[in-house]
């Protein structure tokens, strides 16, 4: 596949420019060059980041707040860096604040947790942007209003369920629904309006999907074009961001890694090749500091210092499965951001245990299905796949069937299917299809690629809260769902494996996903780190001084877990 570089100048690009994409794949990195790259050439530009772990103070080396700070050195250039765990606490609490003095404490607890998940946080950012995508005095102001993080489909699709809107939601923000995250919404509902209806305008507003030339991301690219062009965002150009233009001859480990993102663009899928396409090339450097955002879009000249990699220098991941055998774990999650290598690591912990004399039951969601007993030709290892779409599916037909069969007008029938279109209720669908999956831990390990997340894992850890959301869709409760809790809750039996990779945005993803962990009294030990370059024998000098950028991450995360980790290299 032919790209031609991204060159923001002859990009043809509307006033608002919003960059989406997987987290790690660069949308900082790429927004912030094309900020940059416009306001060199004259244009008055503003750039506003909603990414939870952004790092645009670091990039442009200036303290930064939610209002806008002019950059020195870049006249023409503001820069607003919104922190929308800060707007989601502020939300979550004037949701909460005028409860507190009138239920009981109980209460207020489930509802702060109902309150805490990810969904709040994509409400809020989406408040907070809402102004600026609205504001008329903005909109004359600036030539270009680009935005780091674009609103997912997720958060547009509850915001689009009509109950969203009406007073039942004041009235049930203890439910384990994602309704209950829209209570705080009010008088908003004219400005969302006016927002949306300027994200849809391809006169006025560009999508900019950011992957990186890897399968995960550009089937991530994928799923969020379709989404966002649902709701009417049908403007949208791909950035390919991290192409490798070259193999160093006779050094395997650049020539594969260049064979496999080519491989990877000749397999994009088809919707994504309609669209307007660029490349911004892989960069030997840290995309950190103005001077090296000036230069991420402009050709580098080539790399010819050496940094030697260490490829025997970390540990394996024999440590590991030793520990998981020696304390006899009964079920291990692997668990980590979308295109990390959970399923890898899950399948050859699994392999392990089994070599080592026990009976595992792996089983993935990964939508591809391309693990099978078969192919991993071990008679200790059985392996079963839970198809999200298909729970999803189930218990939509499980919860209208109760309420049909318990009588129920169809006024109230009409409102529960509503709210089983709300997105949480796939967590809740899937957490019920793991939960029969580890009860067969009875008599054998259970390893599972990947596990609810925190959110979920606390909501449905109160009694009331989960006893909310039963009632409010008719379904039981099943006895796999009542041991599962205990028995995730149980160091003796639960081990959660973190699998992340050696860069800066997959480790603070990570790191938030241990916290949630933490909060609801599931504590891990081992961390995973996949993809290494430095652990790899590469003689590329471009790619040695890549490896190098992974050590501070390499030796934060060896620290952080206590010398519980495992480093796994590049492998194509």
């Amino acid at each position: 596949m032919n790209l031609k570089p991204y060159l923001p100048e002859t990009a043809a690009l509307t006033k608002y420019l919003f960059f989406t994409g997987k987290g790690g794949v660069g949308k900082t990195s790429v927004s912030c060059a094309t900020a940059l790259s416009l306001a060199d050439s004259g244009h008055r530009v503003f750039l506003i980041s909603t990414d939870p772990a952004s790092n645009l103070q670091d990039v442009f080396e200036t303290d930064l707040d939610n209002k806008g700070k002019t950059i020195p050195g870049v006249p023409g250039l503001t820069v607003a860096n919104l922190n929308p765990e800060e707007a989601a606490k502020e939300y979550r609490e004037s949701v909460v604040g005028p409860y507190r003095d009138k239920m009981p404490a109980s209460v207020i607890q489930n509802m702060e947790e109902q309150l805490s998940g990810s969904c709040t946080v994509e409400i809020a950012a989406f408040n907070e942007f809402s102004h600026f995508i609205t504001d008329d005095t903005l909109r004359t102001r600036y030539d270009y209003i680009i935005f780091d993080t674009a609103p997912t489909g997720h958060t547009l699709r509850m915001l689009e369920l009509p109950s969203a809107w009406n007073s039942f939601i004041d009235q049930n923000t203890t439910g384990a629904s994602c309704m209950g995250q829209l209570s705080g919404l009010g008088d908003k509902k004219a400005m969302y309006a006016k927002a949306v209806a300027t994200l849809s305008d391809p006169g006025a507003t560009t999508l900019m999907l950011v992957a990186r030339p890897e399968k995960t991301p550009l089937l991530e690219a994928r799923r969020a074009s379709r989404e966002l062009a649902g709701f009417g965002i049908q403007n949208q150009k791909l950035i390919i961001n991290g192409l490798l233009d070259h193999a160093l001859a006779g050094d395997a480990v650049s020539e594969a890694f260049y064979r496999k993102q080519h491989a990877a663009l000749n397999a994009m899928p088809e919707d994504l090749k309609t669209y307007p396409a660029a490349m911004v090339p892989l960069r030997s450097y840290t995309i950190s500091g103005i001077a090296n955002i000036r230069r991420m879009l402009t050709p580098e000249p080539p790399v010819t210092t050496s940094s030697p990699t260490t490829p025997d220098a970390f540990p394996g991941l024999s440590p590991l499965i030793f520990d998981l055998d020696k304390r006899n774990k009964k079920v291990i999650f692997t668990m980590g951001k979308g295109g990390v290598g959970k399923t890898t690591i899950a399948t050859a912990i699994a392999l392990g245990l089994a070599k080592m004399g026990k009976h595992v039951h792996l089983t993935t969601t990964d939508p591809a299905g391309h693990i099978s007993a078969r192919s991993l030709n071990n008679p200790n290892i059985d392996v079963s796949n839970i198809d999200e779409a298909r729970e999803l599916e189930k218990y939509r037909d499980e919860v209208i069937g109760k309420a049909r069969a318990n009588g129920l007008s169809q006024a109230d029938i009409d409102y529960i299917e509503e709210d089983l279109r709300s997105p949480c209720t796939q967590e809740i669908a899937v957490f019920r299809a793991f939960a029969n999956i580890v009860e067969k831990a009875e008599d054998r390990v259970v390893v599972i690629d990947t596990a609810p997340t925190g959110h979920t894992l606390l909501l449905l850890n109160s009694t009331e809260s989960y006893n909310k959301e039963m009632e409010r869709s008719h379904a039981d409760i099943p006895d796999a769902v009542r041991h599962l809790l205990p028995r995730l809750k149980n160091p003796a039996e639960t081990e959660v494996v973190i699998v992340t990779l050696p860069e800066a945005t997959p480790y603070y993803e990570a790191h938030r996903l241990e916290e949630d962990l933490n909060r609801a009294g599931i504590a891990n030990t081992w961390w995973v780190i996949g993809a290494s370059l430095q652990a790899t024998d590469t003689r590329d000098p471009f790619l040695q001084v890549r490896a190098a950028g992974e050590i501070p991450w390499i030796t934060r995360i060896a620290r952080e877990s206590g010398g519980h980790y495992a480093v796994i290299p590049w492998q194509a």
